[in-house]
């Protein structure tokens, strides 16, 4: 099951990222596994991460992520975040994709706590397990997902909002906390991308028109767009960039 994506392909000298060891939580679908497929193509050694084991079988025959080491992980679980991190060899770069929305949900406290909980916990839990590594890398990075989200509300997601505001925040603080090991932390923030997630409102021509005609490039993005800026954050030409949020959102949020 290929997504037939080959943007990427040759955006990359191949040496950037060769040899590199890369972790991608949420690497199972949507953008997670377009940033998983991209770092593939460009050379490096994937470990991508799912939260159910149907999530896994559904990548059989996905030649793509064929050469992707495939995991468990449920990132609300500390010792399972630790686990996993403790049977790398070595890690270089970290990319934060696990996450959830429950549209119209999030009003209960409850199901706010538990989107907060994955969205924004999650990532702090597996920023602070990879620390140690990273820092023996050397020339560590990490890649957090933010959203457009992270600078305005949705008030049918007040959880997914308010976790990907915090997205941000924890990126600025981390890329302070852990400047001295010489690990970067950036975020990007993606807008409308054809993902799983979305298409009941692809699917909706009224709600699709809408956001098409809102957006300067008059399109959906594509998983691919996103990870060709998580690769680009991740080069050696970003390397005086931390604690920023790129937003990749074909110009949605300045209109």
């Amino acid at each position: 099951m290929s997504t037939g994506e080959t943007e990427t392909d040759s955006r990359w000298p191949a040496d950037w990222f060769t040899g590199r060891r890369v972790l991608v939580t949420g690497g199972t679908s949507g953008i997670g596994a377009g940033v998983a497929r991209a770092f593939l193509r460009a050379g490096g050694m994937v470990t991508a991460t799912g939260v159910t084991q149907a999530e896994i079988d559904a990548l059989a025959g996905d030649t793509d992520l064929g050469s992707a080491l495939v995991e468990l992980l449920d990132v609300r679980d500390d010792q399972a975040v630790k686990a996993l991190v403790s049977r790398l060899p070595a890690l270089d770069i970290v990319v934060n994709c696990a996450g959830i929305i429950r549209r119209g949900e999030e009003l209960d406290p409850k199901i706010f706590d538990q989107v907060v909980d994955i969205n924004l916990g999650g990532t702090m839990r597996v920023c602070a397990a990879a620390r140690p590594l990273l820092a023996r890398s050397g020339q560590g990075a990490i890649v957090n997902l933010a959203s457009m989200l992270s600078f305005f509300g949705g008030g049918l997601v007040p959880g997914y909002a308010a976790s990907k505001g915090g997205i941000s925040q924890l990126t600025k603080s981390l890329a302070i906390a852990y400047a001295g090991d010489n690990i970067r932390v950036n975020a990007v923030a993606p807008g409308w991308i054809e993902t799983p997630l979305t298409t009941a409102l692809r699917e909706d021509a009224g709600r699709s028109d809408a956001i098409l005609a809102r957006t300067p490039l008059k399109r959906w993005g594509k998983p691919a767009d996103v990870a060709g800026a998580v690769l680009f954050l991740c080069s050696p030409v970003a390397s005086f960039i931390t604690g920023s949020t790129l937003v990749v959102d074909g110009g949605y949020s300045i209109t």
